[in-house]
């Protein structure tokens, strides 16, 4: 089975290579195909990719800049020193060189907005985590429906096949005085009813191929068909999960956590002092020029080593937070707008799986229903084609007896493809990763 397996998804992908090709396809390369190339599920993991990249960024908040290079400062005229003197017909050209180092550490963002960060990764990462999950069940339902057309399209044509021999039966009956011209008739209109419905059923197949070809991201020259000559009804184990392992209320619960953390950045944050430290060491001093001072002094060429620390502690507390506490409330908005949120979710959630655990239930009944109708069907097919060759059977009788047996195997076939969309549709429900 694997070998089989390993060689179908190698005959899809050198199909790919192909122009106007036909692709076999079964559930399990579908789910494949659609995990790795649905446009969906790869903007959602390069949303996820974004929240790592700002949660590296905000590790960054302890590291200092470190700066390096030469100022220089020119003045022509004018110039006061510290103690009161002034300097007249001052022509200097000062030059900076050096290295140095700046830190800014604000302990309320770095603390709080970094935990956050993290907690909105992991939010990203269970929405991404459910819409693969929400993609992948639309292409089982978009295969189930496509294998359907298929096979409704395969039973049209092997009964318009069927009704051709019938005619040309009759026409030979016809002509040896049998049969009447009226049933002959009859039975060209028959086949042509039923060439019709075959051209429609085509049609319809080719729009769900289309539809499952751009869900699995594929070229738009392929047309897919199903390997599958007939439905199975399948029947899985579903867990005992609920909405809390669903990762739609994951994604919630962790952004609700997220907007907790960034709140505190300016609740317990509001308290907590910013560090500042500023370090270099240079050369510094005059290039070229003359200075001439009120009081007399002698200006200098020369450059000094000299090295310099800034270090600050600050509480810088805003007043208009204390009195009105406007961003704490807006994050206390913002929580509660998650929160009902996640009761919407979990309300969807209990709607799916009831009603996915309720088309299950009655999925058997139809398939167990659509079978022994499909099985009575063709028995009195077969017997009324027999007859009909007898002359004991009125060519019209097959034909009611065609369209009975025709509309038992869409009924025997729709029964099983929902079935079957019904137990991925309560996996996901549940919570379970296809």
């Amino acid at each position: 089975m694997k070998t089989m397996r390993y060689a179908l998804i190698s005959a899809l992908f050198s199909a790919l290579l192909c122009a106007n090709e036909t692709m076999p396809v079964d559930l399990q390369s579908v789910l494949q195909l659609g995990g790795a190339n649905n446009l969906t599920i790869k903007e959602f993991q390069s949303k996820q990719e974004e929240a790592l990249r700002d949660l590296e960024k905000t590790k960054e908040w302890w590291l200092p800049n470190i700066y390096a290079g030469v100022k220089t400062q020119q003045l022509w005229g004018a110039a006061m020193n510290g103690n009161g003197n002034f300097y007249t017909d001052v022509d200097s050209d000062n030059l900076w060189g050096g290295v140095g180092v700046k830190m800014r550490l604000d302990f309320a963002e770095g603390i709080y907005k970094t935990k956050a960060a993290q907690l909105s990764a992991k939010a990203y990462s269970y929405e991404s985590d459910a819409e693969k999950n929400r993609v992948l069940l639309s292409c089982v339902n978009a295969y189930y429906d496509m294998a359907f057309e298929q096979l409704k399209y395969g039973a049209y044509k092997n009964l318009a096949e069927q009704s051709d021999l019938l005619m040309q039966q009759i026409g030979l009956q016809v002509e040896a005085g049998l049969r009447y011209q009226s049933e002959l008739l009859l039975a060209k209109g028959n086949h042509a009813h039923l060439k019709l419905e075959m051209m429609n059923a085509q049609s319809d197949y080719g729009r769900k191929s289309t539809e499952l070809v751009r869900l699995l991201n594929l070229k738009s020259n392929i047309k897919l068909s199903s390997v599958e000559n007939f439905l199975l009804p399948l029947d899985f184990q579903a867990g005992p999960g609920g909405d809390d392992d669903r990762a739609e209320t994951k994604a919630i619960d962790t952004s609700i956590l997220s907007l907790q953390e960034q709140k505190k950045s300016i609740t317990k944050g509001l308290w907590m002092p910013e560090l500042s430290i500023d370090t270099y060491a240079s050369y510094f001093g005059g290039l070229s020029g003359d200075v001439t001072p009120v009081v007399p002094n002698q200006g200098s060429k020369q450059l000094y080593p000299t090295q310099a620390l800034n270090v600050s502690l600050l509480w810088n507390i805003p007043l208009g937070e204390l009195l009105y506490r406007s961003n704490e409330e807006r994050y206390n908005a913002k929580i509660q707008t998650e929160r009902v949120k996640l009761q919407q979710m979990k309300a969807q959630i209990n709607e799916e799986v009831t009603n996915a655990t309720q088309d299950i239930e009655l999925g058997k009944e139809k398939i167990i229903l659509s079978k022994e109708a499909l099985n009575m069907t063709e028995e009195a097919l077969s017997q009324s084609i027999e007859r009909q060759k007898l002359g004991t059977a009125k060519p019209f009788e097959v034909f009611q007896v065609q369209q009975f047996y025709l509309q038992a195997q869409l009924n025997h076939l729709r029964a099983i493809s929902d079935y079957n969309k019904a137990q991925f549709a309560l996996k996901v429900a549940k919570g379970e990763t296809l």
